[in-house]
């Protein structure tokens, strides 16, 4: 790979991260073929974009961003390493999480979130839980309206309650 190679490939990637809001580094090294065209598959499926980089080119376009934090997963780079990006912060645990239960891999280096990073693979399970954005504003709705519910059936029954003592009078 050339020098010029090398810097496309840094620019290529430094755009993708400051892009990403989710951002998964993998260990898939020793998937055969059909296994690695499997996960892509699932990747797609997910709406999660998968690529094999180089740790050194991936490091190097981390530094760059100055709006983001990536020094954690620094340690992460090492061996075969996929960068896994969504938009939903769940979505690449959880497409590891189910590929898991027929493959001892891929193997979770870690995860940068929205600012929060996540590293080892023991933290998969804590990121498979994570609840996206329309899920917490939708159990906030439902908290919210919880409340209100009730009072409306409380009246309602009183309601009712007035209007039968009302005919029993009659």
């Amino acid at each position: 790979m050339t020098k010029q190679d090398k810097a496309n490939m840094i620019d290529e990637l430094q755009a993708v991260l400051a892009e990403a809001k989710i951002i998964y580094l993998a260990d898939i090294e020793g998937l055969n073929a059909v296994n690695t065209t499997e996960l892509r598959r699932a990747c797609y499926k997910s709406n999660v974009s998968l690529r094999v980089v180089k740790n050194t080119l991936l490091k190097k376009a981390m530094e760059q961003i100055e709006d983001k934090n990536f020094e954690e997963l620094y340690g992460s780079l090492k061996g075969n390493t996929a960068l896994m990006t969504a938009e939903v912060g769940n979505a690449p645990a959880k497409v590891i999480d189910t590929f898991r239960k027929k493959s001892e891999k891929p193997i979770l280096k870690g995860a940068w979130i929205e600012d929060n990073t996540f590293v080892g693979d023991d933290k998969l399970p804590q990121l498979v839980a994570l609840k996206s954005r329309e899920e917490l504003i939708a159990d906030i709705i439902m908290l919210l309206q919880s409340p209100i519910k009730t009072v409306v059936s409380q009246l309602e029954n009183k309601d009712a309650a007035k209007a039968e003592e009302g005919a029993s009078e009659e």
